[in-house]
């Protein structure tokens, strides 16, 4: 069993960065691979960002490759979404995933644990 907890969210203004954490309990978060995704207002949720278990591997959706990063410390149990040159259509709530496979995926049907959520507003 796994829990996370999100935290980071909030309002900035657009060209603004803000950084999200994620916190898992549970002594085998190491071996899951991490994804972040997010949901707006009268959307699907979609894919973020993915990290395999060991942090070596990430995968990004086209709509944030090279304005977010993905890490993970896995001393800390912590996995972090650092989000720059935010836009306002990344206005959304920010979720993290848990997903025990050994094959990073960017199908949310395909993770185990979610996160509650944080609130990302961008502001133009």
């Amino acid at each position: 069993q796994v829990q996370l907890v999100e935290s980071g969210g909030g309002l900035v203004q657009a060209g603004g960065s803000l950084r999200l954490s994620c916190a898992a309990s549970g002594r085998t978060f190491s071996s899951y691979a991490m994804g972040w995704f997010r949901q707006a207002p009268g959307k699907e949720r979609e894919f973020v960002a993915a990290i395999s278990w060991s942090g070596g591997s990430t995968y990004y959706a086209d709509s944030v490759k090279g304005r977010f990063t993905i890490s993970r410390d896995n001393a800390k149990n912590t996995v972090y979404l650092q989000m720059n040159s935010l836009k306002p259509e990344d206005t959304a709530v920010y979720y993290c995933a848990a997903d025990h496979t050994v094959v990073v995926t960017t199908d949310p049907v395909a993770y185990d644990y979610w996160g509650q959520g944080t609130q990302v507003t961008v502001s133009s």
